[in-house]
């Protein structure tokens, strides 16, 4: 495995690591109730009624937790902060059920001495379950394991405080590779070991060649032309872009700044898709996607044969396309052409009247049923039943370069269908027109992004696949 891969392998797996926490909370504070009911009374024979605190208990915990953004990623927050943040959510807990209790009339049928140590030791139980978790990520980050690598845009006064307040938070897992600033007087100068790499327009091209998950930009007020300029650089990477704002000593009210290293941090570009709608969408695909395979089962083994037969060649057709954070992901389709190889570095989209497309083939586009073995990617983790469509990376590589805001994208997992499909932007892209108003589309998703709209493109996807519009 080599060194990136190793650095990726929590990262890759953030959102199962997310899953684990959700589930380890409420176990974490039933089976502390449990602990105590054996200590106090000897005996495991629960009475129905703690059998209904406990169970109730693990509900609200699963209900109420995540509206405290309890699950969100703490890396740069300090663990008086969560602790904080923790005891608020531990509390609502313990007073939505002494309100059941209290409406129920059933308060009284509980042990005091077993409610009292109960509020405490469930309490403490989250509290040390985090104290270990941090300790494990401490380690692996100490190990080189779990790291962000981080560019500052900014080599001034802010620029090198940032460096050194990260330098000085190595729990963070955050580690600076260098500098940018369009200063001549700070070129190639190095900061407590960080090197200034050259000016702002060489940060675009190195984020990928120093592996660069973040950038952080801490530029004073005064230069918002450049700001603007390398936000809309940037917006062409699959980069995470954080601004730090020039503001010490300004008095602010009711605005939505993040913490990172008691450092005041603006998030410009993530995924929205994060805690507690991260989830939901996660449930959201995997359930209909097993749903869907299963009820489709017999039909994708009539389609295999008809693929069979109407021409030699491969089963399914895969090809290398986008993903998540521009990582790259095999996406695989019934084939709908006749067998051949594209040359290297190229790839033609089907048109109208594709002499390369079989009978069968066509039908199969027609009602997009070709689609249907991504299912299998979405039960894997690679890919959404509903976000924007991926596209080829050579694709990637050419429109990122015509298009600023196109790698704003894969911000979220590519999707089977998406908004810009059931709207007509859906087939062949030649024109760059076509493909900006697919994107226009494409970010429109992301940023109104709901369950219930997720079901309404679903829907109208089934409308769609009948009416087989832009589709060749």
């Amino acid at each position: 495995m080599n060194s990136l891969n190793t650095r990726n392998l929590l990262k890759d797996n953030a959102g199962l690591l997310e899953l684990i926490q959700r589930f380890i909370d409420p176990l974490l504070i039933v089976g502390s109730g449990v602990a105590l009911y054996a200590i106090n009374f000897g005996d495991l024979d629960f009475p129905r009624n703690y059998v209904f605190v406990l169970t109730g208990s693990f509900m609200l915990c699963m209900a109420v937790f995540p509206f405290f953004n309890i699950y969100r990623p703490y890396r740069g927050i300090s663990l008086w902060a969560e602790t904080q943040v923790l005891a608020s959510a531990w509390a609502l807990m313990l007073a939505c059920l002494a309100m059941v209790l209290f409406m129920t009339k059933t308060s009284t049928d509980f042990s005091r001495l077993w409610i009292g140590q109960w509020a405490i030791a469930g309490f403490l139980s989250l509290l040390v379950f985090r104290i270990l978790l941090r300790s494990v990520l401490r380690f692996l980050r100490h190990h080189g394991y779990n790291l962000r690598f981080v560019a500052i845009a900014g080599a001034g006064d802010l620029g090198r405080d940032v460096a050194r307040r990260l330098a000085a938070s190595p729990w963070t897992g955050l580690k600076v590779m260098g500098f940018y600033d369009d200063d001549p007087r700070l070129q190639r100068q190095t900061f407590d070991g960080v090197p200034v790499r050259g000016g702002l327009h060489r940060l675009p091209h190195e984020v990928a060649e120093f592996g660069i998950d973040q950038v952080w930009i801490a530029l004073p007020l005064h230069h918002d032309k450049q700001v603007k300029s390398l936000v809309s650089t940037l917006s062409r990477t699959p980069v995470q872009v954080t601004f730090v704002p020039d503001i010490y000593g300004v008095q602010l009210l009711n605005h939505s700044i993040g913490e990172v290293a008691g450092f005041p941090v603006i998030h410009l570009m993530e995924s929205p898709l994060s805690g507690v709608k991260g989830l939901i969408k996660i449930v959201e695909d995997r359930l209909l996607a097993a749903l869907i395979l299963l009820a489709a089962a017999p039909l994708m083994l009539l389609i295999a044969v008809g693929v069979k037969l109407s021409s030699p060649g491969p089963l399914f057709f895969g090809q290398l396309r986008g993903g998540l954070h521009g990582e790259r992901i095999w996406v695989w389709k019934f084939r709908t052409m006749k067998h051949h190889v594209e040359s290297a570095g190229k790839v033609t989209q089907a048109m109208p009247g594709d002499s390369r497309v079989t009978a069968f083939g066509a039908f199969l586009r027609r009602t997009s049923l070709d689609e249907l073995p991504q299912f299998f990617n979405v039960l894997k983790g690679d890919m959404s039943i509903v976000g924007p469509r991926p596209h080829a990376v050579e694709h990637d590589e050419f429109y990122q370069r015509q298009i600023d805001a196109y790698m704003l994208r894969h911000h979220v997992k590519p999707g089977i269908t998406g908004w810009a499909q059931i709207n007509g932007w859906r087939g062949e892209t030649g024109e760059l027109e076509k493909m900006e108003m697919r994107i226009r589309h494409d970010l429109y998703y992301i940023n109104n992004w709901s369950l219930w709209f997720d079901l309404r493109i679903i829907f109208m996807t089934v409308f769609m696949m009948i009416t087989g519009k832009n589709a060749y």
